[in-house]
């Protein structure tokens, strides 16, 4: 008969806690027992993604469960580091608390700002003087992760820069620019016709074209991840329920006509 140990049966961050050391343990999970900071890391990227699925969805249950994965991957992580004498859980909560009150002054402490420009102003101000190096030198773009996805990283830029005044001075401006650089595209596209593939030129084209657009939802107060997750979900449920139509007419998808195709198209955006 083999050995079988018995889970905790309680709900707290204590029980979580014990229930992965026990992993770790010798008698544990062999595949946990394997795990290092560096490999376990994407794993903590891949459930944030689907915290943010989840969350775009609106299914309670599932943001529920989904923000249990990446509670179990923060405090694996933290076990981790435990195990090798690096810092406990303690020193994490200590020093997330101290950060956050050291950012809020106008909480915690005697500043006067009131809205969320303010706020987010003080907040880089602060952030930058935390990340000035020994001889003095610091970039605005320092503490912006290399592996944020491409949108949300030019997003982070756009506003690092704009709140150190490199910025338009309204929507119309950046209008203008959008349309300069989907000019500009064109221009490439006319000149790369008849060619098998596409040019360094209008790959960089296209990602100034893109830089902007992240820009535009900026000032639009729209975070441009977040718009074209939702944007990409909603095509995904109309293109379902596309499949899903020709199915219960007792046809393949892909032996529709265009027009055909194009109806249901147009239903599943009734439907979505």
């Amino acid at each position: 008969m083999e050995n079988s140990i018995t889970p905790p049966d309680g709900k707290s961050i204590d029980d979580l806690i014990s229930i992965i050391k026990t992993l770790r343990s010798k008698d544990g999970c062999p595949w946990d027992r394997e795990q290092t900071p560096d490999s376990i890391a994407v794993y903590v990227v891949e459930e944030v993604f689907e915290l943010v699925n989840a969350i775009e969805s609106q299914d309670i249950e599932n943001i529920c469960e989904e923000l249990g994965d990446v509670l179990f991957q923060v405090l694996f992580i933290v076990q981790l580091f435990g195990e090798s004498g690096g810092f406990s859980l303690e020193k994490v909560i200590s020093g997330a608390i101290e950060k956050m009150v050291r950012r809020h002054p106008h909480v915690f402490g005697h500043s006067d700002v009131e809205s969320p420009e303010q706020v987010k102003k003080q907040w880089h101000d602060i952030k930058k003087k935390e990340k000035t190096t020994s001889d003095g030198v610091v970039s605005a773009m320092d503490s912006i992760p290399h592996g944020l996805p491409a949108l949300m990283r030019a997003f982070r830029i756009s506003e690092r820069v704009a709140a150190l005044g490199f910025d338009w001075d309204e929507m119309p401006a950046v209008m203008k620019k959008l349309d300069e650089e989907w000019q500009e595209f064109e221009i490439e596209l006319e000149k790369s016709k008849g060619s098998a593939s596409a040019s360094p030129e209008i790959a960089e084209e296209f990602g100034d074209l893109m830089f902007t657009l992240v820009n535009v939802a900026r000032f639009a107060k729209i975070h441009p991840e977040m718009a074209a997750t939702k944007a990409v979900l909603k095509f995904e449920r109309r293109f379902r329920h596309m499949e899903d139509t020709a199915r219960q007419q007792g046809t393949v998808f892909e032996s529709l006509s265009r027009n055909e195709k194009e109806r249901l198209w147009e239903a599943a955006k009734k439907k979505w």
